[in-house]
């Protein structure tokens, strides 16, 4: 039988052991790193996705880019948002892969609200100090294009609840996250058990409490992206991708 995330692909450094998937390119397992998911299981909540060629939603799907009128498909009806992208469930190719290293990549072909043609490609390293994660976006079609990226982790509450976490010095409590928060230049979120980082590349982060069923509070996402919701409509962040031109950046999680 296949597996509902598909192949699965175990990288391993010393004591650390690290499940990429076919699906998506995300990450699956992390052992109390990460919350993640059975193999036996659908990817739910986002968990370790990759979010392309937009992170986070799209009010109404609708968007205008270089005079014309774009409409994508809504896939998350409680807001009527397009949400995280085209390639969270598409199958991705792997085309490098050593003990501790796996490389996955993604051709997103134009399609309805999306009439362009991106090369995606995501690098997972595990190492001495946690794990790489290197994302590059090529636009390999002839004309500009809209992209912004995004990643989805949650980092695993050592208590099992996110409100013993202390976040940017205070302790989270019973407070509801699900806010961006502006951080130019490169970054990095201290949580204790684990350090989330990111280069100058995603100058935004998704900071969210896990407040779904699936998560219930287990663990708190923090999200390296390259613009805020809804930069397909505002503009604010978005990346134009002229043909030929490429998009490149590292984050990682050094677990403690």
């Amino acid at each position: 039988m296949i597996a509902p995330s598909g192949e699965q692909h175990e990288l391993v450094h010393g004591d650390s052991r690290v499940v990429v998937v076919e699906v998506g390119a995300g990450l699956r397992e992390w052992d109390g790193v990460l919350v993640g998911y059975g193999v036996d299981e659908m990817c739910g909540a986002g968990r370790g996705q990759v979010l392309a060629p937009w992170p986070n939603r799209i009010e109404g799907g609708s968007y205008e880019w270089d005079g014309e009128r774009q409409q994508l498909p809504i896939d998350e009806t409680s807001t009527g948002s397009a949400i995280h992208g085209l390639a969270r469930w598409a199958s991705w190719r792997l085309v490098e892969r050593e003990s501790a290293r796996a490389v996955l990549e993604y051709v997103l072909h134009p399609q309805p609200g999306y009439p362009f043609v991106l090369r995606l490609r995501v690098e997972y390293r595990l190492g001495d100090s946690g794990l790489v994660v290197r994302t590059t976006a090529e636009n390999v079609g002839d004309r500009a294009c809209p992209f912004g990226a995004g990643h989805h982790p949650y980092l695993a509450a050592p208590t099992g609840r996110v409100d013993d976490l202390v976040l940017d010095g205070g302790q989270i409590g019973d407070r509801r996250l699900d806010e961006t928060w502006h951080r130019p230049g490169g970054w990095r979120i201290d949580l204790g058990e684990a350090v989330v980082w990111a280069d100058a590349s995603w100058p935004c982060i998704q900071v969210f409490t896990g407040d779904l069923p699936e998560i219930a509070r287990r663990g708190l996402a923090v999200e390296p992206m390259t613009c805020p919701p809804q930069a397909f409509r505002t503009g604010e962040g978005l990346i134009r991708l002229e043909p030929g031109e490429t998009f490149s950046g590292e984050w990682g999680i050094d677990p403690a």
